[in-house]
């Protein structure tokens, strides 16, 4: 929520995830608080369990506290930049792997190095050599279906 660096105009630290990170990290050692006093019982008596208790509300509250604030000043108004993200995953060299069952291997190895080396789209390289046209592409690499289990 705070402006960042002096060197970096319009730069916003990341506080509030920072701040939810911490709280993770407390309640990580309150477990292991928890883990050991609980191990300590003896003969089903246990003179830990005021610290347990104590340990495992103060991670309730901590946790709850901490979801909220970054709730209200993080998450609320986060859009996904749904034509960014379709550019991504459309220029993602991860899309080869659906192609190697279709032109081999070694091609699809290839498809993706040529990529990689022009800057262009996995598409791109594999019309430029050549492997499949455009439209073929279209029809055996579709990333929806590469979710699936199978």
């Amino acid at each position: 929520n705070e402006p960042g660096s002096s060197i970096m105009p319009g730069k916003v630290n990341p506080t509030q995830v920072e701040a939810l990170t911490m709280v993770c990290i407390k309640v990580m050692g309150s477990n292991g608080a928890v883990s050991f006093a609980g191990s300590q019982g003896h003969f089903q008596l246990n003179v830990f369990k005021p610290l347990i208790i104590h340990q495992l509300l103060d991670s309730i509250v901590l946790l709850s506290d901490a979801m909220h604030s970054f709730d209200v000043h993080c998450l609320q108004g986060v859009r996904a930049n749904e034509a960014r993200l379709h550019e991504y995953m459309h220029r993602s060299l991860m899309l080869v792997t659906a192609l190697s069952p279709h032109i081999g291997y070694n091609k699809a190895a290839a498809a993706a190095k040529y990529a990689e080396e022009n800057g262009v789209s996995l598409k791109e390289a594999v019309v430029t050599l050549d492997f499949m046209s455009a439209e073929e592409f279209g029809l055996r690499v579709n990333p929806a279906d590469m979710l699936q289990p199978g």
